[in-house]
Protein backbone atom coordinates (compact mmCIF):
# COMPACT_ATOMS: atom_id res chain seq x y z
CA UNK A 1 0.00 0.00 0.00
CA UNK A 2 2.57 2.64 0.54
CA UNK A 3 5.83 3.05 -1.47
CA UNK A 4 9.35 3.27 0.75
CA UNK A 5 8.96 7.26 0.48
CA UNK A 6 6.02 7.18 1.80
CA UNK A 7 6.96 4.49 4.45
CA UNK A 8 10.11 7.05 5.39
CA UNK A 9 7.63 9.73 5.70
CA UNK A 10 5.24 8.06 8.19
CA UNK A 11 8.22 7.29 10.36
CA UNK A 12 9.32 10.75 10.24
CA UNK A 13 6.10 11.53 11.32
CA UNK A 14 6.74 9.26 14.39
CA UNK A 15 4.05 6.96 13.98
CA UNK A 16 4.23 3.20 13.97
CA UNK A 17 2.95 1.65 10.60
CA UNK A 18 0.22 -0.18 13.18
CA UNK A 19 -1.16 2.71 14.33
CA UNK A 20 -1.78 3.70 10.74
CA UNK A 21 -3.27 0.53 9.57
CA UNK A 22 -5.58 0.91 12.80
CA UNK A 23 -6.60 4.81 11.37
CA UNK A 24 -7.22 3.03 8.07
CA UNK A 25 -9.42 0.30 9.74
CA UNK A 26 -11.49 3.03 11.60
CA UNK A 27 -12.19 4.94 8.61
CA UNK A 28 -13.25 1.36 6.67
CA UNK A 29 -15.46 0.57 9.61
CA UNK A 30 -16.51 3.89 11.38
CA UNK A 31 -16.85 4.53 15.23
CA UNK A 32 -20.15 3.00 17.07
CA UNK A 33 -22.00 5.01 18.57
CA UNK A 34 -22.16 5.88 22.25
CA UNK A 35 -24.19 3.99 24.65
CA UNK A 36 -26.24 6.89 26.23
CA UNK A 37 -29.02 5.26 28.82
CA UNK A 38 -30.32 8.25 30.37
CA UNK A 39 -29.35 11.72 30.45
CA UNK A 40 -27.53 12.92 34.24
CA UNK A 41 -28.82 15.22 36.07
CA UNK A 42 -29.33 17.17 39.52
CA UNK A 43 -29.88 14.20 41.64
CA UNK A 44 -29.38 11.69 39.71
CA UNK A 45 -25.63 12.20 38.42
CA UNK A 46 -25.13 16.01 39.56
CA UNK A 47 -24.67 16.80 42.18
CA UNK A 48 -26.10 20.55 43.74
CA UNK A 49 -23.48 22.79 46.32
CA UNK A 50 -25.29 24.81 49.08
CA UNK A 51 -23.80 28.07 49.53
CA UNK A 52 -22.69 26.53 53.13
CA UNK A 53 -20.77 23.33 51.46
CA UNK A 54 -19.66 25.75 48.63
CA UNK A 55 -17.59 27.97 51.46
CA UNK A 56 -16.34 24.63 53.38
CA UNK A 57 -15.44 23.47 50.26
CA UNK A 58 -13.22 26.32 49.38
CA UNK A 59 -11.54 26.53 52.87
CA UNK A 60 -10.43 22.82 52.34
CA UNK A 61 -8.77 23.62 48.88
CA UNK A 62 -7.08 26.75 50.90
CA UNK A 63 -5.71 24.16 53.74
CA UNK A 64 -4.84 21.48 51.61
CA UNK A 65 -3.48 23.52 48.81
CA UNK A 66 -0.08 23.76 50.87
CA UNK A 67 0.96 20.46 50.30
CA UNK A 68 -0.26 19.98 46.90
CA UNK A 69 1.58 21.54 43.42
CA UNK A 70 -1.45 23.44 41.48
CA UNK A 71 -1.30 24.34 38.22
CA UNK A 72 -3.67 25.65 35.20
CA UNK A 73 -3.98 24.10 31.99
CA UNK A 74 -5.30 26.25 28.71
CA UNK A 75 -5.63 25.11 25.72
CA UNK A 76 -4.94 27.71 23.40
CA UNK A 77 -3.30 26.51 20.31
CA UNK A 78 -6.86 27.49 17.83
CA UNK A 79 -6.81 30.07 15.61
CA UNK A 80 -9.52 33.17 16.24
CA UNK A 81 -10.72 32.93 12.54
CA UNK A 82 -13.67 31.00 13.29
CA UNK A 83 -14.76 33.87 15.71
CA UNK A 84 -15.09 36.06 12.74
CA UNK A 85 -16.58 34.26 9.93
CA UNK A 86 -19.00 36.35 9.50
CA UNK A 87 -16.46 39.01 9.49
CA UNK A 88 -14.68 37.85 6.25
CA UNK A 89 -18.27 37.08 4.82
CA UNK A 90 -18.98 40.59 4.22
CA UNK A 91 -15.57 42.05 3.79
CA UNK A 92 -16.39 39.05 0.58
CA UNK A 93 -19.14 39.80 -0.42
CA UNK A 94 -20.39 43.09 1.21
CA UNK A 95 -18.31 45.72 0.76
CA UNK A 96 -21.22 47.75 -1.13
CA UNK A 97 -23.08 48.46 1.74
CA UNK A 98 -23.13 50.99 2.99
CA UNK A 99 -25.98 51.47 6.03
CA UNK A 100 -26.23 50.56 9.32
CA UNK A 101 -29.92 49.21 8.61
CA UNK A 102 -28.89 47.28 5.89
CA UNK A 103 -26.16 45.86 7.41
CA UNK A 104 -28.31 45.12 10.75
CA UNK A 105 -29.99 43.21 7.94
CA UNK A 106 -27.79 41.16 6.30
CA UNK A 107 -24.58 41.26 8.41
CA UNK A 108 -26.01 41.71 12.18
CA UNK A 109 -22.79 40.82 13.72
CA UNK A 110 -20.99 42.75 11.28
CA UNK A 111 -23.40 45.68 12.42
CA UNK A 112 -23.17 44.96 16.44
CA UNK A 113 -19.40 45.47 15.89
CA UNK A 114 -19.93 48.79 13.59
CA UNK A 115 -22.10 50.46 16.20
CA UNK A 116 -20.38 49.40 19.35
CA UNK A 117 -16.47 49.86 18.22
CA UNK A 118 -15.77 52.41 21.18
CA UNK A 119 -16.90 50.01 23.97
CA UNK A 120 -14.89 47.42 22.99
CA UNK A 121 -11.01 46.81 23.85
CA UNK A 122 -9.70 46.53 20.37
CA UNK A 123 -10.55 50.23 19.77
CA UNK A 124 -7.43 51.81 20.49
CA UNK A 125 -5.40 49.98 18.66
CA UNK A 126 -8.01 50.18 15.33
CA UNK A 127 -7.96 53.54 16.20
CA UNK A 128 -3.77 53.72 16.26
CA UNK A 129 -3.82 51.65 13.43
CA UNK A 130 -5.74 54.06 11.46
CA UNK A 131 -4.43 56.80 12.76
CA UNK A 132 -1.37 56.25 10.67
CA UNK A 133 -2.83 56.78 7.62
CA UNK A 134 -4.89 59.67 8.91
CA UNK A 135 -8.25 58.50 9.26
CA UNK A 136 -10.74 58.48 11.85
CA UNK A 137 -13.12 56.01 12.68
CA UNK A 138 -15.61 58.20 13.53
CA UNK A 139 -15.78 59.54 9.81
CA UNK A 140 -15.39 56.33 8.38
CA UNK A 141 -19.01 55.19 10.51
CA UNK A 142 -20.11 58.52 9.12
CA UNK A 143 -19.32 57.67 5.49
CA UNK A 144 -20.76 54.16 5.68
CA UNK A 145 -17.24 52.69 4.97
CA UNK A 146 -17.81 49.28 7.11
CA UNK A 147 -15.58 47.34 4.74
CA UNK A 148 -12.28 49.54 5.41
CA UNK A 149 -13.55 49.35 9.16
CA UNK A 150 -13.60 45.50 9.78
CA UNK A 151 -11.07 44.62 7.14
CA UNK A 152 -8.88 46.61 9.20
CA UNK A 153 -9.39 44.41 12.23
CA UNK A 154 -8.79 41.29 10.33
CA UNK A 155 -6.38 41.75 8.05
CA UNK A 156 -2.23 41.75 8.53
CA UNK A 157 -2.03 45.62 7.62
CA UNK A 158 -4.29 45.97 10.39
CA UNK A 159 -4.63 44.28 14.02
CA UNK A 160 -4.29 41.01 11.68
CA UNK A 161 -7.00 39.19 14.04
CA UNK A 162 -8.47 36.98 11.35
CA UNK A 163 -4.94 35.19 12.05
CA UNK A 164 -4.54 35.80 15.71
CA UNK A 165 -4.68 32.82 18.04
CA UNK A 166 -7.73 33.38 20.32
CA UNK A 167 -5.73 34.29 23.61
CA UNK A 168 -4.14 37.03 21.97
CA UNK A 169 -7.53 39.37 21.13
CA UNK A 170 -8.22 41.94 23.12
CA UNK A 171 -10.92 41.13 24.95
CA UNK A 172 -11.83 43.25 27.84
CA UNK A 173 -11.80 46.88 28.05
CA UNK A 174 -11.26 48.22 31.64
CA UNK A 175 -10.92 52.15 32.54
CA UNK A 176 -6.79 52.00 32.66
CA UNK A 177 -6.23 49.06 30.76
CA UNK A 178 -7.28 46.40 28.01
CA UNK A 179 -6.76 42.64 28.17
CA UNK A 180 -6.54 40.01 26.07
CA UNK A 181 -7.93 36.34 26.83
CA UNK A 182 -4.16 34.81 27.91
CA UNK A 183 -4.10 37.60 30.01
CA UNK A 184 -7.44 36.99 32.18
CA UNK A 185 -6.34 33.52 32.38
CA UNK A 186 -3.32 35.05 34.47
CA UNK A 187 -5.42 36.86 36.51
CA UNK A 188 -7.99 34.42 37.37
CA UNK A 189 -4.11 32.44 38.42
CA UNK A 190 -3.63 34.41 40.93
CA UNK A 191 -6.93 34.17 42.09
CA UNK A 192 -7.96 30.33 42.64
CA UNK A 193 -4.33 28.87 41.32
CA UNK A 194 -1.79 30.75 43.38
CA UNK A 195 0.83 28.28 45.45
CA UNK A 196 1.91 28.75 48.98
CA UNK A 197 5.41 30.16 47.19
CA UNK A 198 2.98 32.64 45.53
CA UNK A 199 4.36 31.14 42.38
CA UNK A 200 1.14 30.52 39.43
CA UNK A 201 1.50 27.57 37.27
CA UNK A 202 0.04 28.29 33.82
CA UNK A 203 0.46 25.78 30.84
CA UNK A 204 -0.98 26.67 27.12
CA UNK A 205 -0.77 24.21 24.53
CA UNK A 206 0.01 26.23 21.72
CA UNK A 207 0.44 25.85 17.48
CA UNK A 208 3.70 26.18 16.48
CA UNK A 209 3.27 29.44 14.82
CA UNK A 210 1.91 31.51 17.80
CA UNK A 211 4.03 30.38 20.27
CA UNK A 212 6.30 33.49 19.52
CA UNK A 213 3.04 35.41 19.33
CA UNK A 214 2.72 34.26 23.33
CA UNK A 215 5.83 34.81 24.34
CA UNK A 216 6.39 38.45 23.01
CA UNK A 217 2.82 39.45 24.68
CA UNK A 218 3.31 37.96 28.20
CA UNK A 219 6.96 39.04 28.55
CA UNK A 220 5.68 42.68 28.07
CA UNK A 221 2.87 41.34 30.75
CA UNK A 222 4.15 39.60 33.39
CA UNK A 223 5.74 41.53 35.57
CA UNK A 224 3.00 44.05 35.48
CA UNK A 225 0.60 41.50 36.74
CA UNK A 226 3.27 39.90 38.91
CA UNK A 227 3.41 43.51 40.91
CA UNK A 228 -0.60 43.87 40.65
CA UNK A 229 -1.34 40.79 42.46
CA UNK A 230 1.59 40.10 44.46
CA UNK A 231 2.57 36.66 42.52
CA UNK A 232 5.09 35.55 40.17
CA UNK A 233 4.26 33.76 37.00
CA UNK A 234 5.63 30.33 35.47
CA UNK A 235 4.75 30.22 32.22
CA UNK A 236 5.11 26.80 30.11
CA UNK A 237 4.19 25.74 26.90
CA UNK A 238 3.60 22.77 24.78
CA UNK A 239 2.61 22.06 20.94
CA UNK A 240 0.50 19.35 19.98
CA UNK A 241 2.70 15.99 18.89
CA UNK A 242 2.81 15.39 15.08
CA UNK A 243 3.43 11.60 16.18
CA UNK A 244 -1.00 12.32 16.97
CA UNK A 245 -1.58 13.37 13.63
CA UNK A 246 -3.83 10.86 11.26
CA UNK A 247 -3.67 10.23 8.04
CA UNK A 248 -6.41 11.22 5.36
CA UNK A 249 -7.75 9.08 3.28
CA UNK A 250 -9.93 9.54 -0.02
CA UNK A 251 -13.77 8.32 -0.17
CA UNK A 252 -12.33 5.13 -0.91
CA UNK A 253 -10.25 4.76 2.43
CA UNK A 254 -7.21 4.28 0.39
CA UNK A 255 -4.93 7.13 1.17
CA UNK A 256 -4.90 10.46 0.25
CA UNK A 257 -1.42 11.92 -2.02
CA UNK A 258 -0.47 15.17 -3.20
CA UNK A 259 2.59 15.56 -4.93
CA UNK A 260 4.71 16.09 -1.85
CA UNK A 261 3.62 12.72 -0.57
CA UNK A 262 0.63 11.23 2.13
CA UNK A 263 -1.54 14.09 4.03
CA UNK A 264 -1.81 13.71 7.73
CA UNK A 265 -3.71 15.96 9.56
CA UNK A 266 -4.29 16.79 13.33
CA UNK A 267 -6.11 14.37 15.27
CA UNK A 268 -7.72 17.24 17.21
CA UNK A 269 -7.81 18.58 20.91
CA UNK A 270 -7.64 14.69 21.94
CA UNK A 271 -4.70 14.84 21.28
CA UNK A 272 -3.81 17.04 24.06
CA UNK A 273 -4.18 14.43 26.90
CA UNK A 274 -0.31 13.67 26.29
CA UNK A 275 0.35 17.29 26.69
CA UNK A 276 -1.68 17.13 30.27
CA UNK A 277 -0.39 13.90 31.05
CA UNK A 278 3.05 15.49 30.94
CA UNK A 279 2.40 17.77 33.03
CA UNK A 280 3.83 17.45 37.02
CA UNK A 281 1.18 18.97 39.34
CA UNK A 282 -1.14 17.55 41.91
CA UNK A 283 -4.42 19.33 41.28
CA UNK A 284 -4.45 20.46 37.56
CA UNK A 285 -7.35 23.52 36.20
CA UNK A 286 -8.87 22.98 33.26
CA UNK A 287 -10.06 26.26 31.07
CA UNK A 288 -10.63 27.01 27.62
CA UNK A 289 -8.63 30.08 26.33
CA UNK A 290 -12.04 31.81 25.50
CA UNK A 291 -14.18 31.08 28.59
CA UNK A 292 -13.21 34.21 30.65
CA UNK A 293 -15.17 37.02 31.90
CA UNK A 294 -14.09 41.12 33.64
CA UNK A 295 -12.81 41.18 37.21
CA UNK A 296 -16.66 42.89 38.12
CA UNK A 297 -18.08 39.08 37.83
CA UNK A 298 -15.29 37.03 38.92
CA UNK A 299 -16.07 36.23 42.00
CA UNK A 300 -18.43 33.61 41.47
CA UNK A 301 -16.33 31.78 38.82
CA UNK A 302 -13.47 31.70 41.86
CA UNK A 303 -15.50 30.72 44.77
CA UNK A 304 -16.89 27.72 42.41
CA UNK A 305 -13.12 26.81 40.97
CA UNK A 306 -12.03 26.46 44.58
CA UNK A 307 -14.85 24.73 45.23
CA UNK A 308 -14.73 22.19 42.46
CA UNK A 309 -10.76 21.42 43.91
CA UNK A 310 -12.14 20.94 47.33
CA UNK A 311 -14.86 18.32 46.36
CA UNK A 312 -11.85 16.55 44.66
CA UNK A 313 -10.05 16.54 46.99
CA UNK A 314 -12.20 15.47 49.48
CA UNK A 315 -13.42 12.54 46.46
CA UNK A 316 -9.42 11.90 46.73
CA UNK A 317 -8.90 11.43 50.16
CA UNK A 318 -11.88 8.87 50.42
CA UNK A 319 -10.44 6.87 47.16
CA UNK A 320 -7.08 6.40 48.78
CA UNK A 321 -8.21 5.28 51.92
CA UNK A 322 -9.64 2.34 50.42
CA UNK A 323 -7.00 1.53 47.90
CA UNK A 324 -4.34 1.80 51.24
CA UNK A 325 -7.10 -0.56 53.00
CA UNK A 326 -6.81 -2.87 50.16
CA UNK A 327 -3.00 -2.96 49.99
CA UNK A 328 -2.99 -3.36 53.90
CA UNK A 329 -5.39 -6.77 54.10
CA UNK A 330 -6.94 -9.63 52.38
CA UNK A 331 -10.45 -8.32 50.89
CA UNK A 332 -13.10 -9.18 53.09
CA UNK A 333 -16.81 -8.98 51.82
CA UNK A 334 -17.79 -5.90 53.67
CA UNK A 335 -14.65 -4.37 52.62
CA UNK A 336 -15.58 -5.14 49.13
CA UNK A 337 -19.37 -4.15 49.29
CA UNK A 338 -18.16 -0.82 51.14
CA UNK A 339 -16.19 -0.27 47.84
CA UNK A 340 -18.69 -1.08 45.53
CA UNK A 341 -21.30 1.12 47.28
CA UNK A 342 -18.91 4.23 47.42
CA UNK A 343 -18.29 3.40 43.50
CA UNK A 344 -21.67 3.39 42.88
CA UNK A 345 -22.83 6.48 45.00
CA UNK A 346 -19.69 9.11 44.87
CA UNK A 347 -18.46 8.47 41.34
CA UNK A 348 -21.27 6.81 39.42
CA UNK A 349 -19.69 3.46 38.34
CA UNK A 350 -21.83 0.41 38.15
CA UNK A 351 -20.42 -2.85 37.73
CA UNK A 352 -21.08 -5.20 34.98
CA UNK A 353 -23.18 -8.20 35.87
CA UNK A 354 -20.31 -10.53 35.20
CA UNK A 355 -18.25 -8.55 38.33
CA UNK A 356 -21.38 -9.28 40.65
CA UNK A 357 -21.42 -12.56 40.13
CA UNK A 358 -17.65 -13.04 40.50
CA UNK A 359 -14.88 -14.44 43.07
CA UNK A 360 -13.88 -11.97 45.92
CA UNK A 361 -10.51 -12.11 44.58
CA UNK A 362 -12.15 -10.96 41.21
CA UNK A 363 -13.99 -8.15 42.77
CA UNK A 364 -11.70 -6.71 44.68
CA UNK A 365 -9.74 -6.50 41.16
CA UNK A 366 -12.13 -4.41 39.49
CA UNK A 367 -12.58 -2.45 42.60
CA UNK A 368 -9.04 -1.65 42.94
CA UNK A 369 -8.69 -0.99 39.25
CA UNK A 370 -11.61 1.24 39.56
CA UNK A 371 -10.67 3.22 42.20
CA UNK A 372 -6.80 3.39 41.13
CA UNK A 373 -7.48 5.84 38.08
CA UNK A 374 -7.50 9.81 37.30
CA UNK A 375 -9.88 11.88 38.65
CA UNK A 376 -11.78 14.82 37.27
CA UNK A 377 -14.51 16.99 38.60
CA UNK A 378 -16.56 18.94 35.88
CA UNK A 379 -18.75 22.45 36.09
CA UNK A 380 -22.13 21.22 34.91
CA UNK A 381 -24.07 24.58 33.50
CA UNK A 382 -27.88 24.24 32.93
CA UNK A 383 -28.40 24.26 29.03
CA UNK A 384 -29.87 27.78 27.76
CA UNK A 385 -29.04 26.82 24.19
CA UNK A 386 -25.31 27.22 24.33
CA UNK A 387 -23.33 24.61 22.69
CA UNK A 388 -21.14 21.50 23.87
CA UNK A 389 -20.88 18.22 25.09
CA UNK A 390 -23.82 17.21 27.70
CA UNK A 391 -23.58 14.68 31.14
CA UNK A 392 -24.72 11.30 29.90
CA UNK A 393 -25.33 7.73 31.90
CA UNK A 394 -23.54 5.79 29.55
CA UNK A 395 -22.85 1.65 29.21
CA UNK A 396 -18.79 1.26 28.55
CA UNK A 397 -17.64 -1.53 26.52
CA UNK A 398 -16.52 -3.36 29.43
CA UNK A 399 -20.30 -3.62 30.39
CA UNK A 400 -20.11 -1.13 33.08
CA UNK A 401 -22.43 2.04 33.58
CA UNK A 402 -21.17 5.67 34.42
CA UNK A 403 -21.15 9.07 34.13
CA UNK A 404 -19.80 10.13 30.81
CA UNK A 405 -19.42 13.50 28.82
CA UNK A 406 -20.86 12.78 25.31
CA UNK A 407 -21.08 15.00 22.07
CA UNK A 408 -24.26 14.85 20.27
CA UNK A 409 -21.94 14.23 17.05
CA UNK A 410 -21.75 10.70 19.30
CA UNK A 411 -25.18 9.95 19.67
CA UNK A 412 -27.52 8.60 16.83
CA UNK A 413 -30.01 11.22 16.70
CA UNK A 414 -31.75 8.81 13.62
CA UNK A 415 -33.35 6.70 16.71
CA UNK A 416 -36.32 8.27 18.40
CA UNK A 417 -35.96 7.09 21.87
CA UNK A 418 -32.35 8.52 22.06
CA UNK A 419 -33.67 11.68 20.47
CA UNK A 420 -35.94 11.80 23.62
CA UNK A 421 -32.96 11.22 25.76
CA UNK A 422 -30.95 14.17 24.54
CA UNK A 423 -34.07 16.58 24.24
CA UNK A 424 -34.47 15.67 28.27
CA UNK A 425 -30.58 16.70 29.17
CA UNK A 426 -30.83 19.64 31.28
CA UNK A 427 -27.11 20.17 31.56
CA UNK A 428 -24.12 20.42 29.45
CA UNK A 429 -20.31 20.77 30.04
CA UNK A 430 -18.48 24.28 29.63
CA UNK A 431 -15.43 22.62 29.78
CA UNK A 432 -14.77 23.41 33.89
CA UNK A 433 -12.32 20.44 34.48
CA UNK A 434 -10.39 20.42 37.66
CA UNK A 435 -8.42 16.89 37.84
CA UNK A 436 -5.87 14.56 39.66
CA UNK A 437 -3.51 12.49 36.94
CA UNK A 438 -1.45 11.02 40.06
CA UNK A 439 -2.28 7.97 42.12
CA UNK A 440 -2.31 7.54 45.81
CA UNK A 441 1.29 6.81 45.69
CA UNK A 442 2.10 9.92 43.56
CA UNK A 443 2.71 8.26 40.95
CA UNK A 444 1.66 9.84 37.54
CA UNK A 445 -0.84 7.76 35.45
CA UNK A 446 -0.18 6.73 31.60
CA UNK A 447 -3.61 8.96 30.63
CA UNK A 448 -3.66 7.07 26.88
CA UNK A 449 -4.71 4.20 29.24
CA UNK A 450 -7.59 5.56 30.13
CA UNK A 451 -9.37 6.54 26.99
CA UNK A 452 -11.82 5.08 24.55
CA UNK A 453 -10.32 4.39 20.95
CA UNK A 454 -13.60 3.36 20.03
CA UNK A 455 -14.78 7.32 20.55
CA UNK A 456 -13.24 9.21 17.28
CA UNK A 457 -15.11 11.17 14.72
CA UNK A 458 -14.72 10.91 10.95
CA UNK A 459 -15.59 14.45 8.98
CA UNK A 460 -15.58 15.10 5.60
CA UNK A 461 -12.79 17.68 4.50
CA UNK A 462 -11.63 18.78 1.07
CA UNK A 463 -8.08 19.92 0.22
CA UNK A 464 -7.10 21.87 -3.31
CA UNK A 465 -10.98 20.70 -4.42
CA UNK A 466 -10.80 17.51 -3.40
CA UNK A 467 -12.91 15.30 -0.95
CA UNK A 468 -11.12 13.47 1.71
CA UNK A 469 -11.56 12.01 5.03
CA UNK A 470 -10.43 13.62 7.61
CA UNK A 471 -10.55 11.51 11.47
CA UNK A 472 -10.21 12.70 15.00
CA UNK A 473 -9.01 11.14 17.88
CA UNK A 474 -11.76 10.84 20.96
CA UNK A 475 -12.14 14.31 22.09
CA UNK A 476 -10.05 15.55 24.91
CA UNK A 477 -13.00 15.59 27.57
CA UNK A 478 -15.11 13.49 26.58
CA UNK A 479 -13.46 9.83 24.98
CA UNK A 480 -10.02 10.51 25.95
CA UNK A 481 -11.35 11.07 29.14
CA UNK A 482 -13.70 8.04 29.11
CA UNK A 483 -11.63 6.07 31.94
CA UNK A 484 -11.51 8.23 34.73
CA UNK A 485 -13.06 8.79 37.67
CA UNK A 486 -15.82 11.50 36.58
CA UNK A 487 -17.91 13.61 39.48
CA UNK A 488 -20.38 16.38 37.06
CA UNK A 489 -21.02 19.60 39.96
CA UNK A 490 -23.82 22.27 39.01
CA UNK A 491 -22.27 25.33 38.07
CA UNK A 492 -23.74 29.00 37.76
CA UNK A 493 -24.23 29.92 34.21
CA UNK A 494 -22.39 33.08 35.44
CA UNK A 495 -19.23 31.11 35.21
CA UNK A 496 -19.52 30.40 31.53
CA UNK A 497 -18.63 33.29 29.09
CA UNK A 498 -17.63 31.60 26.34
CA UNK A 499 -16.66 33.79 23.02
CA UNK A 500 -17.43 31.97 19.56
CA UNK A 501 -18.33 35.09 17.62
CA UNK A 502 -17.13 38.55 18.34
CA UNK A 503 -20.46 39.82 19.13
CA UNK A 504 -19.76 37.79 22.40
CA UNK A 505 -17.56 40.21 23.62
CA UNK A 506 -20.63 42.69 23.70
CA UNK A 507 -22.35 40.22 26.09
CA UNK A 508 -22.91 41.22 30.10
CA UNK A 509 -20.24 38.57 30.82
CA UNK A 510 -17.48 40.53 28.86
CA UNK A 511 -18.34 44.15 29.86
CA UNK A 512 -15.87 45.58 32.79
CA UNK A 513 -17.68 48.78 33.11
CA UNK A 514 -21.40 48.64 33.36
CA UNK A 515 -21.27 52.28 32.32
CA UNK A 516 -19.42 51.35 29.44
Amino acid sequence: MFTPEEKKQIENHGISMETIDKQIQNFKTGFPWMKVLEPAIVEKGITQISKDNLEKLGDFYEEKVGQLKVMKFTPASGAASRMFKELFDFVKNGKEVHDIATLKNEYPITADVIENLESMALYNDLSHAFASENKKITQLKANGDFAAIINKILAPDGLNYGQLPKGLIQFHKYPNENRTAVEEHLTEGSLYAKNTDGKVYLHLTVSPEHKEKFEEKLNASLSDYEKKYGVSYDISYSVQDPATDIIAVDMNNEPFREASGLVFRPGGHGALINNLGKLDADIIFIKNIDNVTTDRLKRETVEYKKALAGFLLELKEQINAFLVQFDDQEPEENLLEESMHFLKNNIGIIPPSDIIRSSIEEKKKWCRSMLNRPIRVCGMVKNEGEPGGGPFWAKNPDGSISLQIVESSQIDLKNENLQVLVERSTHFNPVDIVCSIKDYKGNKFKLENYRDDQTGFIAIKSKDGKDLKAQELPGLWNGAMSGWNTVFIEVPIATFNPVKTIADLLRPGHIANVNN
